[in-house]
């Protein structure tokens, strides 16, 4: 497909030279460039074609780098690097060594402030503008958030020192009516009465149009008038939430209307203060089954462009499928489950509990903390709560959970989803640090499954349990080997897989299925081998690891899991505390952030795949 305006896109800013009446057709090339870079290659869709008018109003209304622009979450970012002549990169991003999905300072002045999480521009844009005015300097900083972030709390402490502010900061509110699955709660309610409120839209331009009519004085009527609506916007729009908090409201206007955008982004430049330009929106703008299935295509696998249809149905169920499935069987048995998830009904595989258990599901929005504290209040009152979380969302919650989960030893359970490497959303998505950040909590249990029937096992004891407790499984295809290998689940105990001697693997989780590819090879070139599947990381089983100690020279840890305060540490801590004569090798993720990329590169990389692991025992244990 020819780009012909997008072939002038080189660098920064060059979409000012683009003549203001082929902007329109840069936006479509814009949205076609798009459709066939993610078709091809995967990526989140749905949000980037919403904001393409958006971000090309910005970008003609700011002088990048010089001036700031955050964008929240940053999954809605393409359109921006495209812009900033990332165009080329499109071909290897999310791939191991190419271009991120997300902004990244390590990658271009353009990109502010490295995002991933939900909820931030905001507290990160008053932090750049406090910088700013600190140090004498002049550029504007521009927040852009979504409807759905505002349903996070952090995104309101930061409003909340907004509203102090005596010089210029833009917050660009995009209001689609969408997170990643459809908004919930008040705030998305109070959008929607000023997105429909159409008296106060249409009087205000009725009037602004018959005024500029008016010769010589119409502007300055119009100016005047602009200067002295505050109590007409009070009188008309539902709330006015914003003005009351003191920060200063502009809209709703059309978020795919380049030239309102740029009008009111020239407006909001000159408050003195903190102003929100509430832009509306529609996600997955341009292309039809984006618009039908904004949720489908928020993160989209390769697809067919004519259709919209995945390349490839996945055959085996997911991780998330199981827990989806047993979490529905178990609704109809204990009638006291519940379910709790912010804002990923689709994603964390409640979407069926939902629909069958409508009164016993609550989807509290992006607000981790929440969330957590919610199940709390629950649990305290007699309910059965599940708090079904991505790994990396929920480290967002750590307090809650020491001070309002475990403090009080409450019946809580944590689905701890996308547990382990993820892939191409990198090293914000990495669900990489979850055994280390629970396990050294007081009173939390914590349970890895080796395979998909565990999975199902250990769910159903998670819900009998009482107290708090963790149940973390990887994304992707549930590995369906060992099938025979089913002993009950018996609290703090492992399971003895293959018992030898000399050699044992002890794995946690996803790392069981490596652990069979290891043995293999060992077992080839003459090594005996015992292989222990943990299931718990806390507590640890001691009586396993003194068993193993007494005919085992070397036991070799394996988790997907930084080492740091993981489960290989606290093997290596009760045998140092015994003094048993083993010998440990911590096969684990290095202490650092992991790049995006394929999870079988990445694994490779990090030298925990198979192959890697095979040599370093070799080389550990004739050392």
């Amino acid at each position: 497909m020819a780009f012909t305006l997008l072939e002038q896109i080189e660098k920064v800013n060059d979409i000012k030279k683009i003549e203001k009446e082929k902007l329109p057709e840069l936006a479509q090339e814009i949205r076609d460039f798009l459709v066939e870079k993610i078709s091809t290659n995967g990526g989140h869709l749905a949000s980037n074609l919403g904001v393409v008018e958006l971000t090309m109003a910005l970008h003609l209304s700011l002088n990048l780098p010089e001036d700031r622009l955050i964008w929240d979450v940053g999954h809605q970012s393409y359109t921006h690097k495209i812009l900033t002549g990332r165009k080329d990169g499109f071909d290897q991003m999310r791939k191991y060594g190419g271009m991120s999905g997300f902004p990244k300072r390590k990658e271009s002045d353009c990109d502010a402030f490295d995002t991933g999480h939900s909820s931030t521009s905001i507290s990160a844009g008053l932090g750049y503008v406090k910088a700013r005015d600190l140090q004498g300097e002049n550029y504007t900083v521009v927040s852009v958030i979504g409807d759905g972030a505002l349903t996070g709390g952090m995104a309101y402490e930061a409003l909340n020192n907004a509203s102090q502010l005596k010089t210029n900061f833009i917050i660009v509110l995009n209001d689609n009516n969408m997170s990643i699955s459809e908004n919930v709660g008040g705030i998305s309610s109070y959008l929607s009465n000023i997105r429909t409120d159409r008296s106060y839209v249409e009087l205000k331009n009725g009037v602004e149009q018959t005024l500029n009519k008016i010769p010589v004085c119409g502007d300055r009527l119009v100016k005047g008038i602009r200067s002295t609506k505050q109590g007409l916007k009070q009188f008309l729009v539902p709330g006015m939430f914003f003005e009351e908090m003191g920060i200063k409201y502009l809209g709703p206007v059309d978020g795919h209307n380049i030239g309102q955008l740029m009008r009111v982004l020239r407006d909001a430049k000159r408050v003195e203060g903190a102003v929100i330009v509430h832009v509306v929106t529609k996600k997955g703008k341009g292309f039809g089954p984006a618009e039908r299935m904004p949720s489908r295509f928020h993160g989209a696998e390769p697809f067919d462009p004519q259709t919209g249809l995945p390349n490839a149905r996945r055959k085996k169920a997911s991780y998330t499928d199981v827990f989806s499935t047993v979490m529905c069987k178990m609704g109809a048995r204990e009638p006291k489950l519940v379910a709790i998830t912010a804002a990923m009904p689709d994603g964390t595989g409640l979407k069926r509990f939902r629909n069958m258990y409508r009164d016993r599901f609550f989807d509290v929005g992006i607000a981790e903390e929440h969330a957590v504290t919610f199940a709390a209040g629950l649990a305290a009152g007699g309910m059965k709560p599940v708090v079904a979380v991505y790994s990396s969302f929920l480290q967002r919650a750590y307090d809650q959970i020491i001070h309002d989960v475990c403090i009080q030893n409450l019946p809580v359970v944590f689905a701890v989803d996308r547990a382990g490497l993820v892939g191409s959303d990198g090293e914000t998505h990495q669900g990489i640090f979850d055994l280390s950040y629970l396990s050294g909590i007081p009173n939390m249990c914590v349970m890895a499954p080796k395979n998909k029937w565990e999975l199902a096992d250990m769910l159903k004891f998670a819900i009998a349990y009482d107290g708090p407790i963790a149940l973390r499984y990887p994304r992707g295809e549930a590995y369906d080997g060992l099938q025979s290998f089913r002993a009950p689940v018996v609290f703090g105990k492992s399971e003895i897989l293959y018992d030898e001697c000399s050699l044992a693997l002890v794995a946690v989780g996803s790392m069981v299925k490596t652990a069979i590819a290891v043995r293999e090879l060992l077992k080839e070139i003459g090594y005996s081998c015992t292989l222990v599947n943990a299931r718990f990381v806390k507590p640890v089983d001691e009586a396993m690891l003194s068993y193993l100690a007494k005919d085992h020279s070397m036991v070799v840890t394996m988790e997907e899991n930084v080492k740091n305060g993981g489960f290989g540490e606290k093997v290596l801590e009760y045998y140092n505390e015994t003094d048993a004569d083993v010998r440990v090798l911590q096969i684990t993720l290095p202490d650092d952030y992991i790049e995006h990329g394929n999870v079988d590169l990445l694994k490779k990389e990090a030298c925990i795949d198979a192959e890697s692991v095979f040599k370093r025992i070799i080389a550990g244990y004739q050392a």
